[in-house]
């Protein structure tokens, strides 16, 4: 996390949005919001605003990128210009390639690849309004565009973090805890089976810490899957 000076997070045992140790920021999910795409789906998460768009499998291109045995799993992740209150300059950067990199890389595991030979898979991220946690918003929404588009999978992927402000493990950090906390854990967990496929960390846990944290998120990651599981449900029921 970044050094800065220590901010009070908590008082009288209860973060300043009002949260509770163990509680993530009020989500809304919706699925099949983009007529164009294949599948898709647009998640609130707290103050994030975060659509996703998925086409495939398709034919890849420039064509030395194939592979003969499976298929390649493409993520493009973008912050637009307002999504922060200081104007981002337009098009990519280090951070956005990065995010891009390890969504595909946990999405890859996920997605059976090798019924697709020769073809991509690719998703379009667009982070609408940005608030801490982007990262684990996309991939969960991504996850979503993907079943949404119809794309064979071992299971959905939800993305989550959790993190340590003063001195306390905390789940799912706001922004003003993001920027002054002491530590910051994003996971990607298919909740079903606990398989990882995304984990990264800023800052410094005990292993004991560590244990707790990842603990709130497995927990947490069963709840949030349902709500993926019953978006999907009212998609096709209106179908």
């Amino acid at each position: 996390m970044i050094d800065m000076e220590e901010r009070i997070m908590i008082e009288n045992g209860t973060r300043l949005d009002g949260r509770r140790f163990d509680e993530v920021r009020p989500i809304k999910i919706e699925v099949g919001v983009l007529r164009n795409a294949v599948g898709s789906a647009y998640v609130e998460w707290g103050k994030n605003k975060v659509i996703a768009a998925a086409f495939g499998p398709r034919e890849v291109h420039p064509r030395h990128q194939q592979s003969p045995i499976k298929a390649i799993v493409r993520c493009n992740y973008n912050m637009a210009a307002f999504s922060v209150p200081d104007r981002k300059r337009p098009g990519p950067d280090r951070r956005s390639s990065e995010i891009s990199k390890v969504i595909s890389d946990a999405l890859t595991g996920q997605v059976f690849v090798e019924r697709f030979p020769r073809t991509a898979v690719d998703v379009f991220v667009e982070v609408l309004e940005a608030s801490a946690g982007t990262r684990c918003v996309a991939l969960t929404a991504s996850s979503l565009a993907l079943a949404d588009a119809g794309i064979p999978m071992r299971g959905l992927l939800v993305g989550c973090a959790a993190g340590k402000i003063n001195g306390e493990v905390v789940l799912d950090l706001g922004k003003e805890e993001d920027n002054y906390g002491e530590a910051d854990l994003p996971v990607g967990i298919e909740p079903m089976t606990g398989e990882i496929s995304l984990m990264q960390m800023d800052g410094h846990f005990t292993r004991e810490e560590f244990d707790k944290a990842l603990g709130l998120i497995t927990e947490a990651s069963k709840g949030i899957h349902e709500m993926m599981i019953e978006a999907l449900k009212r998609r096709y029921s209106e179908v």
